[in-house]
């Protein structure tokens, strides 16, 4: 039997509003254009803030007047749900496919790479648990759910927050690696995550794409953004941060 082929988008380092556009752009080709499955793996640059599609008004105000190392910190919204999340220190990752079934279920199914990539790397996962005061949190960050993954000693290292289009969905997420503790402590008015031993970001990125090809039977055609596609982006890009300004005034 031949394995399905999955599209394998390589590291970027972008704004977020580009990768949030890049995002939602990957889902719709996949839903309507016959794109395949995608994973890719992200930085943000700059640092910035991102929030739920519904959070809106329910974040802190002075989010808006953040700065860090002298630049601004971008207030992006995604097109997922879920809390704030800080992008510094972190690695985000996203994928779309295909998975009908109940959320929970299809949350359960998309983070085993994960779980079995960390495994591989010395740092067991576990699935969160439902968290009805989750809401109450600003931030992604102050509480785990049933669609986040902790350490054993109970720390979220990984957010995760989905959109579904039919049985298309794009699930993106972030791993908070080496988030600057002073930053931390002045946007979400807590404690930075206990420092972790970590190999490099590359080695992080390679294990977890050899434990998605894994879990999925896929084979992987790592495949840039052509300069059609980046167009494409770019003008999905402007209509996106217009709607995000508009949300979020």
């Amino acid at each position: 039997m031949t394995a399905p082929v999955w599209r394998l988008i390589p590291y970027l380092e972008g704004p977020g509003a580009l990768h949030m556009s890049l995002d939602s752009w990957l889902l719709d080709q996949h839903q309507h254009h016959g794109h395949p499955p995608t994973l890719r793996f992200y930085g943000w640059s700059p640092a910035a803030l991102s929030l739920g599609v519904s959070q809106r008004h329910s974040y802190p105000e002075h989010w808006q007047q953040l700065t860090w190392r002298g630049q601004p910190l971008d207030l992006v919204q995604r097109p997922t749900g879920g809390r704030g999340v800080l992008h510094q220190g972190d690695l985000t990752y996203a994928l779309v496919t295909t998975a009908p079934g109940p959320r929970r279920q299809i949350y359960e199914q998309l983070c085993q790479f994960l779980i079995q990539g960390w495994t591989q790397l010395g740092l067991p996962l576990n699935l969160g648990a439902p968290n009805r005061d989750y809401r109450r949190s600003a931030h992604c960050f102050g509480q785990a759910t049933a669609a986040d993954l902790v350490t054993p000693q109970g720390h979220k290292l990984i957010g995760s927050a989905q959109l579904r289009q039919g049985p298309a969905v794009l699930q993106h997420g972030s791993m908070q690696l080496a988030p600057d503790p002073d930053l931390w402590a002045q946007v979400l008015g807590s404690p930075a995550p206990p420092p972790l031993a970590l190999p490099p970001p590359a080695t992080i990125v390679a294990t977890l794409e050899q434990a998605a090809a894994r879990c999925w039977g896929c084979e992987w055609v790592r495949q840039p953004l052509s300069d059609q596609e980046w167009q494409q982006v770019i003008q999905r890009q402007a209509a996106y941060q217009a709607r995000s300004a508009e949300a979020m005034a």
